[in-house]
């Protein structure tokens, strides 16, 4: 076959559905939707994935979080984002956002809402690709790195850089914060 003749290699697709909880999101941040299906696909594509792919993002509030986090990791407090592989090919599951959680660490991390939500995203989205930071050091470095490899071509600076004028009171998806020496 001449490379003339050779099919091309189909374009990562991934179909993101925004469902919209809490229209506090709406207001707090207008362009929730677009950002979230941004992220996602940006993520699709920075872990090198093919194929047609589907997957669900929630916009909820603290409440409905922390009920999910209380039955699902018996943790009794909201979190920021929650990942919910669902373990088939074509559909790769759901995650679901804090808005309350999500604005405060925004906030305390000094960073605007959109590029911490956008993070988020991201970071949700590699979990249903089945990336995982809890497994151990090597694998949240891996995850680590290719969150900040997918957020520097969106034009987002490096979420893990420590600021040492002010060390974050919240810490990053899943990370615990690094206090300065």
């Amino acid at each position: 076959m001449t490379p003339a003749t050779r099919k091309p290699k189909p374009e990562p697709s991934l179909r993101c559905t925004v469902v919209v909880l809490d229209e506090a999101w709406l207001e707090a941040l207008p362009d929730a939707e677009r950002l979230a299906k941004r992220a996602t696909r940006a993520a699709f594509a920075g872990a090198r994935r093919r194929g047609r792919r589907s997957l669900n993002v929630a916009l909820d509030d603290d409440r409905g979080v922390r009920v999910l986090n209380a039955r699902d990791r018996k943790k009794d407090k909201p979190t920021n984002v929650l990942s919910y592989p669902s373990g088939e090919r074509d559909f790769l599951g759901d995650m679901v956002l804090a808005r309350q959680t999500v604005w405060r660490e925004a906030r305390e991390q000094r960073k605007s809402a959109a590029d911490h939500f956008t993070h988020l995203v991201v970071h949700g989205t590699l979990h249903l690709l089945g990336y995982d930071h809890e497994t151990g050091e090597a694998d949240a470095e891996r995850m680590e790195a290719l969150e900040r490899r997918i957020l520097a071509k969106l034009g987002i600076a490096d979420p893990y850089a420590l600021d040492w004028q002010t060390v974050e009171k919240s810490p990053q998806p899943g990370r615990q914060t690094k206090q300065p020496k």
